[in-house]
């Protein structure tokens, strides 16, 4: 399995027992979507490697314990400390309407109610407070926040996003 079909699940923080149980913290809004994993990509080096769950709780919140086959004893609790776990993109449930995964929106185009068309989205910035949509406008960088307010509509057929953005914004960047 190739890291670019699969999307971040969370990474282990700690142990939970002399077992062999982990603690995820999973980056999720929804933590009760992971309860029923049957098995899940750890990054091992540049490999996703398989692991089959044999057991999993919701512990305080955002944590998910987790027991893996063949991880039984501390020592091989520790080999797993801060690993990163990943499912396939076909895991993730479709969604309609005007939600998005961000990587399911790489080569939309962005056509502001105002200004037109205003460029591709070549990618997602979420690693600000605001996440933001990184547009090419023929070689300059336009970015527009993910904003619920700015959105009107999300077009999957013809890979079209309709905004409605601020008063120059879109100007900052292209003046």
């Amino acid at each position: 399995m190739r890291k670019e079909d699969c999307f971040y699940v969370g990474t282990i923080v700690n142990k939970f027992s002399f077992k062999g149980e982990l603690l995820v913290k999973l980056d999720t809004d929804e933590p009760e979507l992971f309860l029923e994993m049957e098995s899940v990509f750890i990054e091992i080096g540049k490999d996703l490697v398989p692991f089959f769950v044999e057991r999993s709780q919701l512990h305080k919140s955002m944590l998910l314990r987790v027991k893996f086959e063949d991880i039984d004893d501390e020592p091989a609790a520790d080999s797993m400390m801060k690993r990163e776990l990943y499912l396939p993109l076909t895991a993730l449930p479709a969604l309609d309407g005007d939600k998005f995964y961000f990587h399911e929106i790489i080569g939309f185009t962005i056509i502001d109610e105002n200004y037109g068309e205003v460029g591709t989205i070549t990618g997602v910035n979420d690693t600000t407070s605001q996440a933001l949509f990184e547009i090419d406008n023929n070689g300059d960088e336009v970015l527009i926040p993910i904003n619920d307010e700015f959105i009107n509509k999300v077009d999957r057929e013809n890979k079209v996003i309709e905004v409605n953005t601020p008063d120059g914004l879109i100007d900052l960047y292209l003046s």
